[in-house]
């Protein structure tokens, strides 16, 4: 648009010039400038348009790993039709999708949440895991549906508490972590898969029918009695997931999940969440106004989009990775290329502020889709920043088993300013700007 507007002006002044003395000097910097346009034209778009993208095109996306890996090792048939999506034009450009590249916290191995929605379990364990070796120097391989589980009683009894008034879904939050660890402890993999069949992939499909069924009958039935209702989901979960451990043995020793964590130094209320939303106050605790918040927890902290962006740069400088919340269905979001940015037909990255934010959160163009685990970064020789996210998604999948960046995103900052919700991180690495929530 620049350049255009140069053109058309400096068209007017030669016209009006052509016939005066000077035709031939006019005609000379006519000649010079428009070289140094051209010249600027080449320039641009290596310096400015291959950072944010300008054009959107329909993509026939392979077939996908959740199809042909997943949904076919679970059901043996699975969709295996191409499909168009409208996606960002980013032919000829070079992300940063080398591991390599990003200076990284200590994490597990990406796995895989098969056929299930707990990717919240997935991705906070995971960070979970990583705190337990920066604080503890331990490397341990903690059970994810041993939260699932628990979560799933607590919902009940919020449930049965409010009369049904509860959005259930396979979903929860980043938060929910600390908070069933708290109450119950946590135990590894080991000692609780949360599964009775041996294909390698969850399955959640028909335990979540029959957690929906339960739920909807106590409903219908007013059938309002915590303690049996309690019993029935418990009954059913084992049956489906099995029962989890009441003591496990870890190197000769018996201990409750509780003592377990505890070994681990894991303080559950070490750990806190910020969100960033212009619809309530800065700095104070707030509710996170979607469904998967389905026990309304208040205690989000309300931060500035500057605030949110420098937490997260400043923690993983420091050691510490991050459980994020964040928006994965955007044309920006490619999980072919295993990228995330914002293209410039979408907002123009200046104008990437906290009010486009709320905007699109406050219109539903942004949604609480999928929480990962955030454990790296990279700063390209332009100063432009990329951050290395780990994934239980398929979507991070779609490449070879061999490829290094197999289970990972690359996401750039703007995508971060417009599109992340919630981070879930140490309270020390957060500690400057704790200090400024109200009371």
């Amino acid at each position: 648009m620049k350049i255009r507007s140069k053109n058309i002006r400096l068209t007017t002044v030669l016209t009006l010039q052509k016939d005066s003395d000077n035709f031939e000097n006019c005609l000379f910097l006519k000649k010079r400038i428009m070289k140094n346009i051209f010249l600027s034209t080449l320039i641009l778009p290596l310096s400015i348009f291959a950072q944010q993208p300008e054009k959107a095109i329909f993509k026939k996306e392979p077939v996908s790993y959740y199809q042909h890996t997943i949904v076919k090792s679970l059901k043996g048939d699975f969709d295996n039709k191409e499909h168009t999506k409208l996606k960002v034009d980013d032919r000829g450009i070079n992300y940063p999708t080398d591991p390599s590249l990003y200076k990284t916290v200590w994490c597990s191995n990406s796995i895989s949440q098969g056929n299930t929605g707990t990717c919240w379990s997935f991705s906070t364990s995971s960070f979970m895991e990583s705190e337990v070796k920066r604080i503890a120097n331990k490397e341990v391989n903690l059970s994810e549906m041993y939260t699932v589980y628990w979560e799933y009683v607590e919902r009940m009894k919020y449930f049965i508490q409010y009369k049904g008034e509860m959005h259930l879904g396979e979903g929860s939050e980043t938060n929910a972590i600390p908070k069933i660890m708290a109450k119950y402890g946590a135990v590894p993999y080991s000692a609780y898969k949360g599964k009775k069949s041996e294909n390698q992939f969850y399955n959640h499909e028909d335990l979540f029918e029959k957690v929906e069924a339960l739920f909807n009958t106590i409903k219908q039935e007013e059938n309002w009695d915590e303690e049996k209702a309690v019993a029935s989901l418990k009954l059913l979960l084992n049956r489906n997931i099995g029962e989890p451990p009441i003591a496990i043995t870890i190197d000769g020793k018996k201990m409750t999940p509780k003592e377990y964590l505890a070994s681990l130094k894991i303080e559950p209320l070490n750990y806190v969440t910020f969100m960033s939303l212009m619809e309530a106050p800065y700095y104070k605790k707030t509710v996170y106004n979607v469904p998967d918040n389905w026990w309304r927890s208040d205690d989000y902290i309300n931060i500035p989009l500057e605030d949110f962006t420098s937490i997260i740069k400043e923690s993983l400088k420091k050691g510490y990775s991050i459980s994020i919340g964040s928006d994965v269905s955007e044309p920006g979001f490619d999980k072919i290329s295993q990228t995330a940015i914002i293209p410039k037909f979408d907002i123009a990255s200046e104008h990437i502020n906290e009010s486009s934010r709320q905007l699109r959160f406050a219109n539903g163009s942004t949604t609480d889709d999928h929480a990962m685990h955030l454990v790296g970064y990279y700063q390209k020789e332009n100063g432009e920043n990329w951050f290395l996210i780990k994934d239980s998604g398929s979507g991070s999948r779609n490449g070879k088993l061999d490829d290094k960046k197999f289970g990972y995103y690359f996401m750039n900052e703007d995508y971060i300013k417009l599109k992340m919700m919630t981070i879930t991180v140490h309270k020390d690495a957060a500690e400057k700007y704790l200090s400024k929530i109200k009371k």
